[in-house]
């Protein structure tokens, strides 16, 4: 058993930072030293009660950091090695995971009663279990998890920018990448600017894109948006996106990626395809429910949902870390502001204010 410091969630907005004891690592798993975690809507959905989760719990999802301990049987990893922690947890032997989609596992679902994937907890509070969420609880300054879902880095990349491989950027990379496949010169459209749709549009400009127009409300967003290289911007309060998008992709784009969970934004994306496009949504669990009249899907169009990016963690990750590592993929430019644990309410705060792009707790 190690004592480790948490951030935990009693009751939606009553977080402390307390000491908890950590159960160590069982067959197959690896101890993390936490060193980042990114600060994700889906933990914010959470934190304020949008989205249920068995409390009391220690949230994170996007965490990074270095082994420190494994458990018998963990032959892709060492003490000391440099991990990103992916948020879906898989199990390796179902059906999805076999065939190569580990990020539709069918036996994630466990993981929703605020357990690792075995079924069982490692945290504790003095005798009393305490919950962990996604199978990884990285807003700590240690975690356990299942070796799959920890991929080895370059020790070079700062752990801020490691940790949004666990889940945001990857999501939006992945999206473009993998869930669209999207080639040079077809012409894309992103709705919402957080850090989804951000590390959507560096997909983008890294395939080759053209043009790439970003569609967001706020403005101070969209103008740090041309930095990672949309080649258009459209504030959706002033103008309306579906008539500029097509007036710039000469009659619509061959793929909307939609970052809001707004049924209004869904439409909006809808018809901002051309016919034969695909609309590429990531939704969240809070998401509220959305129509689609049979007419909108009119002349080939489709809705496509993107879950973490369609990813292959243990190829994709360091593919994306390597690219980081060189400077061709700069996450640093979506890590809008940094806190400590201790600070983790003002993080969540600023999302409720939406403001910045992405935030990371570090503990380096």
């Amino acid at each position: 058993m190690t004592r480790i410091t948490a951030a935990v969630l009693e009751e939606p907005r009553e977080l402390s930072i307390e000491s908890l004891e950590l159960a160590e690592p069982k067959a197959g798993e690896i101890r993390v030293d936490v060193r980042a975690t990114g600060v994700c809507h889906t933990d914010h959905h959470r934190y304020v009660g949008t989205s249920e989760v068995p409390h009391p719990v220690v949230l994170g999802h996007e965490g990074a950091g270095v082994v420190d301990a494994i458990g018998d049987g963990v032959s892709s990893l060492s003490e000391g090695d440099h991990v990103a922690l992916w948020v879906l947890p898989f199990c390796r032997e179902c059906e999805f995971c076999e065939r190569g989609d580990p990020h539709l596992c069918s036996r994630r679902s466990v993981v929703k009663q605020g357990t690792l994937l075995d079924g069982t907890r490692r945290l504790s509070r003095n005798g009393e279990s305490v919950n962990h969420f996604y199978g990884q609880s990285s807003f700590a300054s240690h975690c356990v998890v299942a070796e799959q879902t920890a991929v080895k880095i370059p020790d070079g990349l700062p752990f801020s920018e490691a940790s949004l491989l666990g889940c945001g950027a990857t999501t939006g990379l992945g999206a473009v990448t993998n869930t669209a496949g999207v080639s040079a010169g077809e012409p894309v459209a992103i709705f919402g600017c957080g850090g989804v749709g951000a590390s959507a549009i560096l997909g983008a400009r890294l395939v080759g894109a053209d043009p790439i127009i970003a569609v967001d409300i706020v403005n101070e967003k969209l103008s740090f948006i041309e930095e990672l290289g949309a080649t258009h911007t459209v504030n959706s309060l002033d103008s309306d996106p579906v008539e500029t998008i097509q007036n710039v992709s000469n009659g619509g784009v061959e793929y909307a990626f939609e970052c809001t969970s707004r049924p209004d934004v869904v439409k909006q994306a809808i018809g901002a395809v051309r016919p034969g496009g695909t609309v590429v949504s990531t939704a969240t669990s809070s998401a509220d429910h959305f129509e689609v009249p049979p007419g909108a899907l009119t002349h080939g169009k489709r809705i496509v949902g993107n879950v973490g990016g369609s990813l292959r963690p243990s190829t994709d990750i360091p593919r994306f870390a390597k690219l980081a590592e060189s400077g061709r993929l700069p996450l640093e430019k979506i890590v809008s502001e940094t806190y400590s644990l201790d600070q983790l309410d003002q993080a969540f705060e600023a999302i409720d204010e939406g403001t910045g792009i992405r935030s990371v707790v570090t503990q380096e």
